[in-house]
């Protein structure tokens, strides 16, 4: 369906935006012209450049899940959109050129990088937390040596200040913020956005260094029945079945099941503790579209969830002892969504989002004589309103366009907490139950000028029944004075509310004592500034971008573990004068398509991540390096496809730099894992990993074997006083620390997988 002019002249590019029914943009789409072999894919954007043929004016789009879309071109200046209509099934097409696996925004003011479903093939990718070994923008590591948690950063801090989104609705916070990250399976994810820096406020006011956002399979774009099952050496097996159906000409749905199990514990330095625990999980989640006649559409998604982790001593070392020690979490959640769109006018844009979440997370966690219950209430509300000022329709030489989002949103959290432990002192300072509900206000208004110029300025207004009232002011703008050169900067500010048990649920793997166990609302004020290059090579281009991203925070809460090795202390930044928290955070990165089928990746992160600390010795707080933060990264990943996609092969290799250890870290006299610094402080190398898979590809099915952590480094001793001076296991010892690991806890690993699936029927 052609909804603009499309202009063509001898020597001008076809150029234009693909969209679907509802409006949103698809990423990848098939453009081509007819008869022949050439063709491009849409970006990120969902946008395609492509040149003209002579003598053929039929330029072909298509999608998988939509109805292939023939063009006519004519001559004249405009750029064209392509709306194509969903469908059950459509024509095989060629694709010439391999798409890039990871895509950034061309024309969007934010800085957002699209990971398709062809990256997250390139490793094992079991879930969300596995899918960044090839990112160079977020890192992944442990956060204990005992529970099997893993941990995100973006622009060097916690992913608890990243705003997890599940198809643009908060979902991974809270309770869910230790182990959420694991109960998104990877082959239900169609797609990941990163945005770094401050984003749109339609979505909220927790974005202090960025937003994650994934897409789950739709029904119009999943296979009528797939499976993926993995296994790898040390006996952790994976398995997920998904399909997608057309029920009738209005209503289509998809059902994702996932189980895994792991079946052997790790204690590959024979401390007698498991470092991997042992357990199981399952998840189901069944979605539904309705649609009816372009007007309105209805989205529905419910998911379950249960998830057991058992960890501690390892079985025979429980036999030498009365009262061993053990780890057991177990996790139940119910989460969904029900969302609805009204359109009112498409020539204008403009159209009513209506979107009703919710979500109930119950946990029972033992920790040797420590237990936590806690469990988790989420109600999420937000309406969102959406129109063009004017109908570039109407007048084809306006080249300015102009975009108003407005809404209101409501939040609300109730929490129930018990904390059964000696090692928080009197008196108990932490309201255990408590509840928070925020409604707010936002608008946000967009400015775009012949694609050279975009600004995106938006503001919230929310209240907190804990805070009070808070705003949310962010802009962010893009300048491209050539197509080959973009600039971004922005600006903005970010909140949160802390939870200070379940954002430090790692340090439950310890005896450190807790002190001061209260919190304040978060408050970051996040500056950035990209630049990116596009430099053609003959036919390929090489894509060059560096940026630079600056956090302060003005109000939050400082997690202290330098002050005293057997103890955690929290400090509230703006009720204590002089503390101080930041990060500075650089990176560049180089993008390429060397040769057909074959590309490449190199890029090179710096972090400086500082805050205050108290130091002893003087008695006074002073700014210091955080622990357990790498200094750098270096990425090299490359991926070489055979010709029609029969073979394929992936390669990547990161060098993390080395990091400051807590005030009080003793290694091993000798070991040559750590070194002290010219401060007197001690720090830990810089190390190597390297990943690889290979791929062989049949008509409806693939099979992929793969190697994790091939350099087989490893932290020698993750788990600090398992022993006490007389060679025997004592987990009661006051040393007792499992949470100071800054290196993979289990060496190379070996994975075997297959994926099958049930092509959809040709029309």
């Amino acid at each position: 369906m052609l909804m603009a002019g499309l202009s063509l002249t001898a020597e001008a590019h076809v150029t234009g935006t693909v969209l679907d029914d509802q409006g949103e943009i698809l990423v990848g789409a098939n453009v081509f012209w007819a008869g022949t072999t050439i063709g491009v894919a849409t970006d990120a954007d969902g946008r395609f450049e492509i040149e003209p043929v002579k003598g053929v004016t039929a330029l072909v789009t298509s999608y998988m899940g939509y109805r292939s879309d023939t063009t006519v071109v004519n001559g004249g200046h405009a750029a064209v959109t392509i709306v194509l209509m969903s469908d059950l099934t459509l024509n095989e097409v060629e694709v010439t050129e391999r798409r890039m696996a990871v895509l950034r925004s061309r024309y969007s003011a934010l800085d957002v990088q699209t990971l398709t479903g062809e990256e997250l093939c390139k490793a094992a990718c079991c879930n969300l937390s596995e899918s960044f070994e090839t990112s160079a923008s977020v890192d992944v590591a442990y956060a204990d040596a005992a529970t099997g948690a893993k941990q995100i950063r973006l622009l060097g801090l916690s992913g608890t200040y990243v705003q997890m989104m599940s198809e643009n609705i908060p979902s991974v916070r809270g309770l869910a913020q230790a182990f959420g990250m694991e109960y998104i399976p990877g082959p239900w994810m169609q797609a990941i956005q990163v945005s770094k820096g401050t984003s749109s406020v339609v979505n909220g006011y927790e974005a202090l260094t960025g937003q994650i956002n994934v897409d789950y399979l739709h029904p119009d774009q999943a296979d009528p029945l797939a499976i993926n099952a993995l296994i790898s050496k040390d006996l952790k097996a994976e398995l997920n079945i998904t399909g997608g159906w057309v029920v009738n000409e209005h209503a289509q749905t998809a059902l994702l099941l996932h189980a895994q199990g792991s079946f052997m514990g790790h204690d590959e330095n024979g401390d007698g503790f498991m470092n991997m625990p042992t357990g199981y999980h399952v998840n189901m989640l069944n979605r539904w579209n309705i649609k009816t006649d372009g007007i309105w559409n209805s989205k529905v998604l419910v998911r379950a969830l249960y998830d057991r982790r058992n960890g501690g001593q390892t079985p025979a070392a429980q036999a030498t002892v009365a009262d061993p020690y053990r780890i057991d979490l177990r996790t139940r959640r119910i989460d969904g969504f029900w969302k609805n769109g009204l359109i009112f006018d498409k020539d204008l844009g403009t159209s009513l989002g209506l979107i009703a979440a919710a979500s109930y997370h119950d946990q029972t966690n033992i920790y040797g004589p420590k237990r936590w219950d806690a469990k988790q209430a989420n109600a999420y509300f937000n309406a969102i309103f959406q129109s063009n000022f004017e109908n570039p329709e109407l007048d084809p030489e306006d080249k300015h366009e102009h975009k108003l989002t407005a809404g209101v949103s409501f939040n609300y959290d109730q929490y129930w907490e018990t904390l059964s432990t000696a090692l928080i002192p009197s008196p108990y300072a932490f309201s255990a139950d408590r509840k928070e509900f925020t409604p707010g206000i936002f608008a946000e208004y967009t400015y775009n000028y012949m694609e050279k110029v975009t600004l995106l300025v938006g503001v919230r207004e929310d209240w907190s029944s804990r805070y009070g009232f808070f705003t949310t002011p962010r802009m962010n703008i893009r300048y491209a004075p050539f197509e080959w050169w973009t600039l971004r900067a922005s600006v903005g500010l970010g909140y949160r509310s802390p939870n200070l048990l379940s954002d430090n649920s790692a340090y439950l793997s310890s005896n450190r004592v807790w002190y001061n166990l209260s919190g304040e609302q978060e408050k970051a004020l996040n500056t950035g500034a990209t630049m990116s290059f596009e430099i053609p090579m003959g036919k390929r281009t090489l894509t060059l971008s560096g940026e630079y991203y600056y956090t302060q925070f003005l109000a939050g809460v400082i997690t202290d573990i330098d002050r005293d090795a057997h103890a955690v202390y929290f400090y509230n930044l703006a009720a204590t004068p002089g503390l101080k928290s930041f990060s500075h955070n650089w990176q560049v990165e180089a993008n390429m398509e060397v040769l057909r089928g074959w590309t490449w990746t190199l890029a090179f992160r710096y972090t400086d991540v500082r805050q205050s600390s108290f130091n002893t010795a003087t008695g006074d707080f002073q700014l210091r390096e955080r622990p357990l933060q790498n200094r750098f990264k270096g990425l090299i990943t490359t991926s070489y496809q055979t010709p029609l996609k029969k073979w394929q092969f992936d390669l990547t290799a990161q060098f993390n730099g080395p990091g400051r250890m807590p005030d009080g870290y003793k290694p091993v006299a000798g070991d040559t894992q750590y070194y002290v610094g010219k401060d007197g402080a001690t720090y830990h190398t810089w190390y190597p990993q390297l990943l690889a898979q290979v791929t062989k590809y049949f008509r409806t099915a693939s099979i992929y074997l793969g190697a994790e952590n091939m350099t087989n480094f490893t932290q020698r001793n993750p788990i600090l006083g398992a022993r006490n001076e007389k060679g025997y296991i004592d987990p009661a010892s006051a040393d007792f620390d499992a949470t100071q690991v800054w290196a993979p806890i289990h060496g190379w690993k070996l994975y075997l997988g297959f994926r099958w699936n049930l092509e959809k029927e040709d029309n």
